[in-house]
């Protein structure tokens, strides 16, 4: 049975209810919004099957089989992005603009976080995001992942301390990074140079993504100038006109770059102290079908 049917009954009424929750679960621990939709068809499919009578909190008992689901899938797909072509950028989630004002949640689901995420173990990534991203408790996390509460506060621990040894120093506001942005945008779209380099912090890592589909750089590039270069090569050989307009993408400000008006892709940022200290680049155009199918319907 499909989430999308039109029965009413009370498991769907709890698991539409819940939806937003369970799908943003699933795309934290598993950085890809056709995963996490896969993980929501798999934990339906169980959550049907449950006698409601017997459960005491539906949140709680959904969340539990999401996160069994996307440990799951976690699994799985880190073999999977052992071959993958190039450097792993998680897949692009269009957000709201209400969402980058919300600085803690805006933090939780940015590029730069998704991808320190992917440093940490499927069981620490787990915990740490059904603790520190939806301030579960350690009792009911225990539930999920089958482990005691005092297993589980270690574990906890554990993380926090390797995601704040890598995350950025600073909560950087929407108001900043928007600006940042423009100045970066104004800088691309005009082809002024020096612009660029004013922006970019002098250790600046730029990370693409093209997933042997789409031309990009194999490893990071580190260094303002280097980023720059990199930057106008690519734009030399674009086969039609460039442009960007802003979005808000993973809870923070972002661009969507179009090459002769089709979607090229999408350019999240990183800012500290009003300089651009991270670019990632999605250009594997797997990851940008959910978005541009979205952008289409904005565009209309």
């Amino acid at each position: 049975m499909n989430v999308n049917d039109t029965d009413t009954g009370p498991a769907t009424e709890a698991f539409v209810a819940h939806r937003n929750l369970l799908f943003t679960v699933a795309y934290e621990m598993l950085g890809s919004a056709a995963d996490a939709e896969d993980v929501l068809q798999e934990t339906w499919l169980r959550w049907v099957t449950v006698e409601l009578g017997h459960v005491r909190d539906q949140r709680a008992y959904l969340v539990r089989i999401v996160t069994r689901q996307a440990l799951n899938r976690l699994r799985s797909v880190q073999r999977r992005r052992e071959a993958y072509v190039g450097p792993w950028l998680p897949e692009p989630l269009l957000t709201t603009p209400d969402v980058a004002e919300d600085v803690e949640l805006a933090e939780s689901v940015s590029m730069a976080l998704m991808l320190i995420l992917e440093t940490l173990s499927p069981t620490e990534r787990a915990v740490f995001v059904l603790r520190e991203a939806f301030d579960v408790g350690y009792d009911e996390i225990a539930v999920a992942l089958d482990k005691s509460p005092a297993a589980v506060r270690q574990i906890a621990h554990r993380a926090r301390l390797h995601v704040d040894a890598r995350r950025p120093r600073e909560v950087v506001s929407p108001g900043e990074t928007r600006a940042a942005l423009a100045s970066f945008q104004r800088a691309i779209e005009t082809g002024d140079l020096q612009g660029l380099l004013d922006v970019l912090a002098p250790d600046v890592i730029l990370v693409s993504d093209g997933g042997g589909l789409k031309q990009a750089a194999l490893r990071p590039i580190i260094g303002s100038d280097k980023v720059v270069r990199f930057m106008v090569g690519g734009s030399s050989k674009a086969q039609g006109a460039i442009s960007s307009e802003q979005t808000v993408v993973n809870g923070n400000p972002a661009l969507v770059l179009r090459v002769g008006g089709e979607i090229d892709g999408i350019m999240a940022i990183r800012v500290e102290d009003a300089h651009i200290t991270g670019v990632y680049y999605v250009r594997n155009p797997e990851k940008l079908s959910r978005v541009e199918s979205e952008t289409a319907l904005t565009r209309r």
